[in-house]
């Protein structure tokens, strides 16, 4: 099953617990003085519910996107568009910018929105689609883009309708199943990168893959997709040898010092066993179409600490730019389930020049605030 769902659900208490801790000092107890001058701000995980974080950060503000499916089937589903200073407390301001259409395509079941600032305009890629039948509900998803009408990320958006996830550009009646789409420029060239079928189906339980493509513009793939990945290692199969999925979703580009690397979700969703994989570009002018230009290893971020189910995941700058911030999400028990929220927490790199997301740190802990994070006393 894909990742995205309703927004979660989580353990009220957990997130509280949370939230109160938000910005105390790392030495303070519940009913503790004051922290002195110049004591260490910190925050605990979970920081927020939901799930399928992504962030931008823009003129002094985090933004983040995040989808409702309302269970009345008579409402309909909505995009909203959070804006916070602090990427600890994501969800501070919030606004509706996009209602899913009553007829169409992409009239529900609207999943992990990912808000992008390309070319100077604000775009919002989501997956949606149309209900199927009651024992495969999900198998009509595509992806979409929106585009802010202006300037400010929380207005109004137009729908630029359907991506061309098929395999020909200028047709769509080849269109494949596709959710988790992301744009990256590699090499000054603008690709999609996205989570699909080989062929579409009326089966649920359906292996997901990574797709590629070139785009003309923010909104138009201009040429053939190309399978970058498929779950064929040990740690990316199913848990589940008889009702499991083998899946590849969530794809994230993340870029330092001249290297590239994807780094995407493996296993199902719903199981604790959820974790991320890692693609690596063997070289800067290394062909991004062809498979065999990236290298695979993995796990590299996996259940760990009482934390279930890590993945579909962002990457966020601090404040003041000197620190790299994984966001994700994680389940909130062992059951089988999509009952998420969100964490965060800083990684580092190693000396091969890939990043070192270590293990989740457990719930209640608390962290050190993002380096130039406004500490609330």
């Amino acid at each position: 099953m894909p990742t995205s769902r309703p927004l979660a659900r989580p353990l009220a208490g957990l997130l509280a617990t949370s939230l109160a801790l938000a910005c105390a000092p790392a030495t303070a107890t519940t009913g503790a003085p004051a922290p002195a001058a110049g004591a260490a701000c910190t925050f605990t995980n979970p920081v927020a519910r939901g799930a399928d974080p992504w962030v931008v950060r823009q003129g002094g503000h985090y933004y983040m996107a995040q989808s409702q499916n309302p269970s009345d089937s008579t409402q309909r589903s909505t995009i909203w568009v959070y804006r916070s200073p602090k990427l600890t407390d994501l969800k501070r301001d919030s606004v509706k910018v996009w209602t899913a259409p009553d007829t169409g395509w992409n009239r529900t079941h609207i999943w992990a929105p990912e808000i992008r600032f390309v070319d100077d305009r604000w775009y919002i890629y989501y997956a949606g689609g149309r209900p199927g039948p009651a024992d495969a509900p999900f198998i009509f998803q595509r992806s979409g883009v929106l585009r802010a009408a202006g300037a400010d990320p929380q207005g109004a958006y137009e729908d630029l309708g359907q991506l061309d996830t098929g395999g020909e550009p200028g047709t769509r009646a080849d269109d494949v199943w596709a959710i988790d789409f992301t744009v990256h420029r590699l090499g000054g060239q603008l690709y999609g990168i996205w989570s699909g079928w080989t062929d579409n189906t009326p089966l649920a339980r359906t292996p997901q893959h990574l797709y590629i493509a070139r785009m003309a513009n923010p909104w138009t793939i201009s040429g053939p997709r190309a399978r970058l990945s498929s779950p064929t290692e040990s740690w990316e199969r199913r848990v589940d040898p008889t009702d499991g999925l083998d899946l590849n979703e969530g794809p994230q580009v993340l870029e330092r010092d001249g290297r590239a690397f994807i780094v995407y979700s493996t296993r199902e969703s719903w199981t604790p066993a959820y974790r991320l994989g890692q693609l690596r570009l063997r070289a800067p002018d290394a062909d991004p179409m062809q498979a065999a230009s990236w290298e695979k290893s993995g796990p590299v971020f996996a259940a760990a600490n009482g934390v279930y189910g890590p993945g579909h995941n962002g990457f966020a700058t601090s404040p003041d730019g000197t620190e790299d911030w994984l966001v994700y999400h994680a389940k909130v028990d062992t059951l089988p389930n999509w009952n998420r929220v969100i964490r965060l927490q800083k990684f580092g790199w190693r000396a091969d020049g890939s990043p070192d997301f270590g293990q989740p740190v457990a719930s209640g802990v608390p962290l050190p605030v993002p380096s130039g994070e406004a500490c609330d006393r």
